[in-house]
């Protein structure tokens, strides 16, 4: 007998389905959260049944259940274990379990590719053109390299994931790959799909308006409190705003909190690792711990929500000849404009900063990051330039007038000027 203990996600399930195709009812499968793995775990050491192959997939033990898979092996037991993310990698240690973050042409691995590897190289499972499409969708969707490869039908297959329950989805997938015909959705998965795609777009303009930013542990960080989405959330909120590290998707209810970044620079699984959990470098989450909770939900919580950049402007645009304005809460001011062509300068509130920038992004990064400034409607820019262009003549007239003349310019009656004349 096969037992599989694995995610409850789609790369978790899609090993689940996999497991299926390749042992047909000879397999006993059970999703399980985080957590829930040990209790399983636990309970299968208990009382092992003489026989029966373990499988553990995308997901990896707590100490304890460690040594005790260890001993059962010693022992004559059957066990793999199979995951991908980095900070399961001390696996690799033992025999019995095989973790790869990733594969030698530099794709990322996903749980259920590694898994349908293993079972394809044990002689278990026999590859089919529709199988290996289906492997490599949860693959993409997984790593989010179908956003970098635009492959919307990698982001559907998840999208209809979390619109069934596992069972039917599961059933559906079995059956499907069973006839060994091309994948593809249904008319009734394609119906629902497009209603699922204008419900997410919905839930995300939503959930922009309500992301505070604010700075943990020299990160800067962008929180927002939602239950569903989270993977779209992070991408999109993190393509808004690249002034942000990272993006905290905080769920209060569940007592969990998911990570993602859209940079090379910033693994979230060591923030992640912070509070007991861990992941990928650009996807990765965590219970929310005391110290969790303090850090991202109750210190954040005065903070007002970031302000949208003005999108409906035709003068006070980004990168513009004649310059760009911002503005924050404290009603500052912040005016980036390109000194030449290999330099952008900001003045603050009318004084020039003494840092350069090389780009204007890199100036705008920088009012954003540190100022919480936004890009300000054409109204109060054409006031903006107004009131300066006001200042500016002043200042030339005052300048060409002769020294004669000067000291006239701040009398205030007549005796004054009467005595300057004489």
């Amino acid at each position: 007998m096969y037992r599989l203990y694995t995610h409850n996600d789609l790369d978790g399930v899609g090993c689940g389905i996999v497991a299926k195709l390749a042992f047909n009812g000879n397999v006993e499968i059970r999703y399980n959260s985080l957590m829930g793995l040990d209790f399983q775990v636990t309970r299968f050491l208990e009382k092992p049944k003489k026989g029966d192959f373990v499988f553990i997939t995308d997901l990896s033990v707590n100490e304890k259940n460690e040594k005790g898979l260890d001993d059962y092996v010693s022992k004559g037991g059957q066990v793999q274990l199979i995951d991908h993310h980095k900070t399961a990698l001390h696996f690799n240690n033992y025999s019995w379990a095989d973790v790869q973050v990733e594969y030698e042409d530099g794709r990322l691995a996903s749980a259920t590719s590694l898994f349908y590897e293993y079972l394809k190289n044990e002689g278990l499972i026999t590859a089919t053109e529709p199988l290996d499409y289906f492997v490599e969708l949860v693959r993409q969707y997984d790593t989010w390299e179908w956003d970098k490869n635009d492959n919307k039908e990698a982001k559907q297959l998840n999208d209809l994931f979390f619109m069934l329950s596992i069972d039917e989805f599961e059933e559906r997938m079995v059956e499907r790959l069973k006839k060994n015909e091309a994948f593809r959705f249904d008319e009734f998965e394609e119906k629902i799909l497009e209603l699922e795609e204008d419900k997410i777009q919905r839930y995300l303009r939503r959930k922009k308006r309500e992301i505070v930013q604010t700075f943990i542990d020299d990160f800067c960080t962008g929180i927002v409190h939602a239950e569903s989405y989270h993977s779209e959330l992070g991408n999109e909120l993190g393509k808004d705003n690249p002034h942000l590290d990272y993006i905290a998707i905080v769920s209060v209810g569940g007592k969990r909190m998911s990570l993602r970044t859209i940079h090379d620079h910033i693994d979230v699984s060591d923030v992640a690792g912070n509070y007991g959990g861990g992941g990928h470098a650009k996807a990765a989450g965590c219970s929310l711990t005391p110290d969790a909770y303090e850090a991202f939900v109750a210190e954040p919580f005065k903070i007002e929500p970031m302000r949208a950049d003005a999108f409906r402007n035709q003068y006070n645009l980004k990168e513009a000849p004649h310059g760009s304005l911002y503005e924050n809460r404290g009603d500052d001011q912040f005016f980036i404009y390109a000194a030449d062509q290999k330099n952008w300068l900001v003045e603050w509130n009318g004084s020039l900063i003494e840092e350069e920038f090389s780009t204007f992004k890199e100036a705008e990064n920088y009012v954003k990051r540190y100022h919480s400034a936004w890009l300000v409607r054409d109204e109060f820019f054409i006031r903006f330039l107004m009131e300066n262009a006001i200042e500016y003549r002043q200042l030339k007239l005052t300048e060409e007038l002769d020294e004669d003349v000067k000291p006239y310019m701040n009398v205030t009656n007549e005796n004054e000027a009467d005595q300057l004349h004489h």
